[in-house]
């Protein structure tokens, strides 16, 4: 007989662990602060240069849309946080050597198919924003007047208000698959399916913590695109430190899984 497949065991988080947690991964950014500013500093990178050839193509309506959704790709940017965490954790040298080597290995796994997954929500995110652009403002709402037209009239601040409803909901679909995907999939060598669907049982299990959590984040991610995308410097590595935390706190070893399966399949 066919054993029947065993998810990952998912805990119980409470809200106040949302504050260990966050403690832990700023403990883990002072320890190694390097790796966090290099990794962070890419990312605040690449954001600039993206933000620059929009309004070089003329297209400055997408530049909102665009910073708020590279919080849908962010968990992929902590693998290297993830990385330097576990380092930390079980006492493993820590060089650029052994991270790049961590990296490239959790990449051989399905971290690449959970990237596109996430990668994919990016583009549609940005899809959706040209959409109701267009459809609310015009073809002709580009010009010198942009801004005046999109905080000055009732169509503009309807497209302001649609545009930030259907991208919080995209990201708290994002957020249910991908909460603790990546770290795991980092971590064990597990299908991106079985990442996603332990990543939605803990939200589900936990909808308060998890919910505060992804408020916790997106308050965060604004405040830092306010800074310029400076605040990345020092949230992006905290926050991905501290998903690691959530992780390893959330879901079950990989060890007592296999024992559980075990147990089942004696049984």
């Amino acid at each position: 007989m066919a054993q029947k497949h065993q998810w990952p065991e998912v805990r119980t988080v409470k809200v106040e662990d949302l504050a260990e947690i966050i403690g832990e991964g700023l403990n883990d950014f002072r320890q190694a602060p390097q790796y966090g500013l290099f990794f962070a500093g890419l990312y605040v990178a690449a954001g600039w240069l993206l933000i620059a050839l929009l309004f070089y193509y003329g297209l400055p309506y997408l530049a909102y849309p665009l910073a708020m959704g590279f919080a849908l790709i962010a968990p992929f940017a902590g693998v290297a946080f993830y990385a330097v965490s576990e380092h930390l954790e079980k006492d493993k040298p820590l060089t650029w050597g052994s991270l790049f080597a961590s990296i490239r290995k959790s990449f051989e796994r399905d971290v690449r198919w959970m990237a596109l997954v996430t990668g994919f929500a990016l583009v549609i995110w940005m899809d959706i924003a040209a959409f109701l652009f267009f459809g609310l403002m015009g073809f002709n709402g580009i010009g010198p007047d942009f801004l005046d037209k999109l905080f000055g009239t009732a169509t503009g601040l309807t497209f302001v208000l649609l545009g930030n409803v259907s991208g919080a909901l995209i990201a708290l679909s994002i957020f249910s698959i991908s909460v603790i995907s990546f770290p795991m999939l980092y971590d064990r060598d597990v299908d991106f399916v079985t990442a996603m669907v332990t990543s939605v049982r803990l939200v589900a299990k936990n909808p308060v913590p998890m919910i505060i959590w992804c408020i916790i984040i997106g308050v965060l991610t604004v405040l830092s695109i306010l800074s310029a995308f400076i605040g990345l410097l020092v949230v992006l590595p905290v926050i991905g430190h501290a998903t690691w935390h959530l992780y390893r706190r959330a879901v079950a070893p990989a060890a007592a899984t296999q024992s559980d399966e075990g147990m089942v399949a004696a049984q």
